[in-house]
């Protein structure tokens, strides 16, 4: 059996929805980027790339329109390299990152790219979202709970679970240290 390995990675820095540097910056133009910076890390040739997989909880907007192809086209891959964007909310990414493997095992493609993207500034927090009809009437009624922000989530979670501010910040906090252990022991080094 084929086996996926993960060669490269990259990703964007992280920012803050309409008030970080990247808050104008359209969805494209970030996957793109990731992408070309993978690639160029690798070493790889964009031509190779048989598909690419982005994860994008919210697909519409500036991350529509089929957003994995055409950051694709963005970091330079051809014509002939196709895209699928994924939507499982929170694990959009993952999936994508699964589609790739799979692309790669079973479907024998030389190179796969997984990973996600969302550009929340222009897409549900800039004030231009079309909410006409944005939840269907039955299912609100049955499920009104799948409309829920990810924060609404976190916020039920931790009071249903008794997991305090102050533990969230101390096990944050530990994070970075062991990621800082694991720098400083050249784990992330490439």
């Amino acid at each position: 059996m084929r086996e996926a390995v993960i060669v490269s990675y990259a990703r964007t820095g992280m920012a803050k929805a309409n008030r970080g540097s990247l808050n104008n910056t359209h969805g494209i133009t970030m996957a793109g980027t990731a992408i070309k910076g993978a690639l160029d890390r690798a070493g790889i040739e964009a031509g190779l790339v048989e598909d690419v997989f982005l994860g994008c909880a919210q697909p519409e907007g500036a991350t529509g329109h089929n957003v994995a192809r055409n950051a694709a086209l963005w970091a330079g891959c051809p014509s002939t390299t196709s895209g699928a964007t994924i939507n499982r909310f929170c694990s959009s990414g993952l999936q994508a990152i699964a589609n790739a493997a799979h692309t790669v095992i079973n479907e024998g493609a030389p190179v796969a790219i997984g990973g996600g993207v969302e550009s929340l500034s222009l897409v549900s927090r800039s004030g231009h979202m079309n909410l006409h009809r944005y939840t269907e009437d039955e299912l609100m009624k049955k499920w009104p709970a799948i409309w829920m922000t990810m924060i609404e989530t976190a916020e039920i979670v931790a009071d249903r679970y008794g997991v305090s501010r102050e533990y969230q910040d101390q096990y944050s906090a530990e994070s970075q240290k062991r990621t800082a252990a694991f720098q400083e022991k050249g784990y992330m080094a490439e």
